[in-house]
């Protein structure tokens, strides 16, 4: 449920949040009467991002088709085969011990493929900040094992991009079925005509239908 398989807690490191945000809600509680009731019930919370862009996609590959308990289990121990996650640290690792870490013979071809684009200057890190949204999903999903929901999920919960649909996740279909459809089942383009109130906050106002679901906050 919104991005819950993509999930990455820190202690070590501060979480930034978004400028925009008090912005947002004051747009979103203007212009939809749902939003309006949600907002005010979840107090302070608000989007969190923390980690660098590399760990942030390895962590999510980690997690695909597994739980969330599970999917830490693998990361804690394949974190420990080198002092620090980079992409030249994974491309420097034995297959065998990225298998006996727990992560199937496709993870470790997903991972390897994701630290050959890093290194390889075929993600443009740099240029993100001055790349739109559908461009740097262009790039993502070029990577193995990086479809678009997890490039939505890495907008939203990496760069913070104020603007993102994801249209491909099921915590917020199911969120706006019960919360303007009295539970109806919801076609993508009913959510797409609820978002149209939204914009040019998307994901604030998916964050807080993931909420309306799941009080407890994703941090990526």
């Amino acid at each position: 449920m919104g991005g819950r398989s993509v999930s990455v807690a820190s202690k070590t490191v501060s979480p930034v949040t978004p400028e925009y945000w008090a912005l947002a809600c004051a747009h979103l509680a203007k212009k939809d009467r749902v939003m309006k009731k949600l907002i005010p019930q979840f107090g302070n919370a608000i989007l969190e991002t923390r980690g660098d862009a590399f760990v942030t996609l390895a962590r999510s590959i980690v997690g695909q088709q597994i739980s969330v308990k599970a999917a830490q289990t693998v990361w804690d121990k394949f974190s420990l085969l080198t002092k620090k996650l980079t992409p030249a640290a994974v491309l420097k690792l034995k297959v065998d011990d990225m298998r006996a870490a727990g992560l199937s013979a496709r993870k470790v071809e997903y991972l390897v493929d994701l630290a050959l684009h890093f290194s390889n200057g075929t993600v443009h890190v740099k240029d993100w900040q001055a790349m739109d949204d559908e461009a740097i999903i262009e790039e993502l999903v070029a990577i193995r094992g990086i479809g678009r929901w997890t490039a939505e999920m890495f907008l939203i919960f990496h760069l913070m991009r104020p603007n993102v649909l994801p249209l491909d996740d099921v915590g917020l279909i199911n969120g706006i079925s019960r919360n303007y459809f009295s539970g109806e089942p919801v076609s993508r383009s009913d959510a797409r005509e609820v978002a149209q109130a939204w914009s040019p906050y998307c994901t604030v106002a998916t964050w807080y239908i993931w909420r309306s679901l799941d009080p407890v906050p994703v941090a990526y």
